[in-house]
């Protein structure tokens, strides 16, 4: 028991001295994070839960890990929701559903029985509160034909329907939904330049339920209507997917008729669909994505919590390369993000719970060469507010370490209505190879300030502008205890208002 207390404790302290572990990002505990997604999302009795999926090395099956909150701050580990169940893989993503009893479901992609009783496809457990623990429940919800696919005769023809990452359940009257995502469908069947059209692109099937056990194919859930050239293109699936009501405040809002379909193209990372529901169809009237460099923003979850808020995370893919074999650890989400519809626009921000975690506020002082005194380390926050009449590149450039010449680099580019987020830290590569700037569309009314409220966790940084863009990556600098200057981009008399506050730790460690 002594080397056990003591190796916990050497672990602990670790990944406590890591320069790139965020202190208030969520950030898995232990083991391996690849693949981290977000998984399982729900509310109930006030307390968040979140699963996160990754890899345990006691049995190199896929697990769903269980966390709850009652402040989105400060999680408590519960036994592992999900894992290897009679032999199989484990189980890939899914979603969470809160039934009117208050009974729990989650819905999951897993692997193949071993005693071949399914070929893999869409399975649920079920938990009561306090939801401790959770049951699986027999048999699957959608038996595949192999993996990621079900083969279906419908009018005389052979359809081949997707069969991966279920969305949350939803219910209207006595009727349950649910929509499973084409990843597997469209690599075997859409990928060649003679593919159907058909099978080319996202899309999602839906099915029904009265009684959670017993699930009917309907139809595909939407389709893409291109109405410009930035919706998905051929090569873009839909997986992880989320379908929740859109309310027109960030919190205590009215529905707007609006629903959100978050979801993954796995090449090009989170993107969404407003829309409305018709009857058993999706119809998407607007789209937007939430990165365009790459798919570094990945694997969406989210949920409606008490105060009639749409709060969602993502699983950042940018981790270092190998990260968990050299590090010890893997696997980072974006802080919660409360999304909203306002005059047809949707809007974003971070949980307000963040404002507690905020001390030491100061107004930091702008020298001649525009370098700032904020002596905040590593963890601390910028919110800054900037002329309206402003026509150049006005922002921060943080992390700096002159010695290097290194920096990252956060700003409004009025001129080609742009969010920027550029890392000039080349020297730690990233497992999959993302680009060091990100470009995000942006651009004010007339008349309209720029507000920039930026977060900085060692490696991990996030920037909202104006409740309307965002953007969360991560930047690696060569040397963390060094790369802590701040400096102004633009002209400080464009700049209206500056503070700076340190950031308390969240995570355990």
């Amino acid at each position: 028991m002594k080397e056990l207390i003591k190796a916990t404790r050497n672990y602990r302290e670790k990944l406590l001295s890591d320069p790139y572990r965020p202190t208030y990002h969520f950030a898995i505990a232990d083991d391996d994070g690849r693949p981290g997604d977000p998984n399982g999302a729900f509310y109930a009795d006030g307390i968040y839960h979140l699963m996160y999926l990754y890899r345990n090395s006691s049995d190199n099956g896929f697990h769903w890990g269980h966390i709850s909150s009652t402040d989105l701050l400060h999680w408590r580990h519960h036994k592992d929701a999900l894992g290897i169940h009679n032999g199989d893989g484990g189980c890939f993503s899914g979603g969470a559903f809160v039934d009117d009893d208050k009974r729990a479901y989650l819905t999951f992609w897993k692997f193949g029985a071993v005693d071949g009783s399914d070929n893999s496809g869409i399975a649920m457990a079920y938990a009561d509160p306090p939801y401790e623990d959770w049951y699986r429940m027999e048999p699957i919800a959608v038996n595949g034909s192999r993996w990621g696919i079900t083969d279906m005769e419908i009018g005389g023809e052979t359809l081949h329907l997707g069969n991966a990452d279920p969305s949350n359940i939803w219910k209207v009257g006595d009727t349950y939904y649910m929509q499973l995502g084409n990843l597997c469908v469209l690599n075997e069947y859409g990928r060649s330049e003679d593919s159907l059209e058909k099978y080319k692109g996202d899309w999602t099937e839906l099915y029904k339920s009265k009684d959670l056990k017993n699930w009917e194919y309907i139809h595909r859930f939407y389709e893409n209507p291109h109405l410009d050239e930035d919706y998905p293109d051929a090569t873009e699936d839909d997986m992880c997917p989320s379908f929740l009501p859109l309310y027109d405040k960030y919190e205590g809002g009215e529905f707007t008729g609006k629903y959100l379909q978050l979801f993954i193209a796995h090449n090009k990372g989170t993107q969404y669909y407003i829309g409305k529901l018709e009857g058993e169809k999706f119809i998407p009237e607007s789209h937007g994505r939430m990165s365009c460099a790459d798919n570094s923003f990945f694997a969406p979850e989210a949920l409606i919590d008490g105060k009639r808020r749409h709060i969602m995370w993502a699983w950042l893919l940018d981790n270092l390369k190998d990260d968990f074999n050299k590090y010890g650890w893997s696997g980072v989400y974006s802080f919660p993000r409360v999304l909203w519809l306002e005059k047809g626009v949707l809007k974003m921000a971070p949980a307000k719970e963040l404002d507690n975690l905020q001390y030491n506020k100061v107004i930091p002082e702008i020298k001649e060469d525009n370098s700032i005194e904020i002596n905040k380390g590593q963890a601390y926050r910028l919110k800054a507010t900037f002329k309206a009449e402003n026509d150049g590149k006005v922002g921060f450039s943080i992390k700096v370490d002159d010695e290097k010449g290194e920096s990252t680099d956060i700003y409004y580019d009025k001129v080609n209505k742009k969010l920027v987020f550029e890392s000039r830290h080349d020297s730690l590569p990233c497992e999959h190879d993302m680009k060091k700037r990100e470009e995000m569309p942006f651009s004010l009314s007339e008349n309209e300030d720029l507000e920039l409220d930026i977060f900085v966790d060692k490696a991990v940084v996030e920037v909202y502008a104006n409740e309307k863009q965002a953007i969360c990556r991560r930047s690696y600098p060569a040397d963390p205890e060094k790369a802590v200057g701040v400096k102004l981009i633009g002209a400080k008399e464009k700049l209206i208002k500056l503070e700076a506050y340190s950031m308390a730790p969240a995570n355990l460690y």
